[in-house]
């Protein structure tokens, strides 16, 4: 195992929700960071954000981890979920809440249905 990839796998393990993201949840760098990280600070979701501008082998680590080509990158529980794409569509779907509620992780139920709302 690389060390990249022992650092994203002690990452993912240390933290209930990670987000792997161009930038911070403060200061995303791109917009599709910008929109999950959006989401999950509006929801009010606790969650570790992985600046991988910070870290070129992160930012090769994590395509590499999750075999998934693109950033962000959230999971859940040691659970890749997805991406910008994923991540919206499941916040529109209300599959997100679904999914923080049965791995146990505390949101704003509220604040994901005006998401909803003002999606629809």
């Amino acid at each position: 195992m690389s060390d990249a990839n022992a650092q994203i796998q002690e990452m993912v393990d240390g933290s209930d929700v990670v987000l792997f993201m161009k930038g911070t949840k403060e200061m995303p760098q791109c917009g599709f960071s910008s929109r999950v990280a959006g989401v999950l600070n509006y929801m009010g979701v606790d969650y570790r954000d992985v600046n991988v501008l910070a870290d070129d082998a992160i930012r090769q680590g994590i395509k590499d981890f999750s075999d998934w080509p693109t950033i962000p990158q959230l999971y859940i529980k040691g659970e890749f979920v997805g991406g910008c794409d994923i991540i919206t569509e499941m916040t529109l779907s209300g599959e997100l809440d679904q999914l923080l509620e049965q791995k146990d992780i505390a949101y704003n139920k509220e604040a994901a249905e005006k998401i909803r709302e003002a999606n629809a």
